[in-house]
């Protein structure tokens, strides 16, 4: 199951699993002729505002009516926006938006949790400010470190569980349009980001980078990922002996206090 399929991650997730022959459900908010080609692959396609209680519980229903379990589910929705400081933003647009980047994918997940597989697996995303603050961007922060915790604590209550977060990075997504937009009000982020995006020189991590991450993630053994933050571009995830150093410490990739 792939939450935000509509997103170019989450677009790319769909037809990366059909391609490996998996049965995929993918939610989106709008209908247009990329989640038309979806669907024309095989793709089950709902549609969902998953800043809505009321489309959850929709959404939810319509997978137990359609008998449908799901072995992976990958929650994608991110969003940047609203961008400034703190005190120059409309809380009510702020306060949405940390619900859209953190408890709206857990609401999303509590509703159903009861359609889950046998070995259930789950993958959320990260975003910036894990290790430094993130200046203008403290809804989108903030809702991305609540995940980054809450990955944690169902990886500890919830053993029958495998649970992972991943920071992509940069990545050439549609997502830095919102930034473009903000303009400077994104502060030194602005000019980094028209940098990025107008780069010739192939910047950052690909769509493809981050399947094969997400497919690293949900290959390896729970008590190396579970409950764990990684970081598509700094970890080193594609050497084997990662995880075993990872298995050795069951604080490592995970939110704790320097001193």
């Amino acid at each position: 199951m792939i939450v935000a399929a509509g997103s170019d991650i989450g677009a790319h997730l769909v037809e990366h699993y059909l391609r490996q022959g998996a049965e995929v459900a993918g939610t989106y908010r709008q209908w247009d002729d990329r989640i038309a080609r979806l669907e024309g692959l095989g793709a089950k396609m709902f549609v969902l505002d998953i800043s809505s209680a009321e489309q959850i519980e929709v959404f939810a229903s319509r997978l137990r009516n359609a008998e449908f379990f799901w072995d992976v589910l990958i929650s994608a929705p991110g969003l940047l926006a609203p961008i400034g400081n703190f005190f120059s933003l409309d809380f009510d647009a702020w306060e949405r938006s940390v619900m859209i980047n953190s408890t709206s994918q857990l609401r999303l997940l509590h509703a159903v949790h009861g359609l889950r597989g046998r070995s259930p697996k789950i993958v959320f995303f990260a975003g910036g400010g894990t290790n430094s603050s993130f200046d203008n961007y403290s809804a989108y922060c903030l809702g991305k470190l609540s995940l980054i915790k809450m990955t944690e604590l169902l990886d500890s209550e919830c053993p029958y569980l495998q649970v992972s977060i991943i920071g992509t990075g940069w990545v050439n997504t549609k997502i830095h349009r919102q930034t473009l937009a903000a303009g400077s009000a994104a502060g030194s982020n602005f000019e980094r980001t028209k940098e990025y995006l107008t780069s010739s020189q192939a910047l950052g991590a690909t769509v493809e980078d981050v399947a094969q991450c997400i497919d690293w993630c949900i290959a390896a053994e729970r008590d190396a990922v579970g409950g764990r933050n990684f970081s598509l571009v700094h970890d080193d995830w594609r050497n084997p002996a990662f995880l075993e150093r990872l298995k050795s410490n069951p604080n490592s990739h995970k939110l704790r206090r320097l001193s």
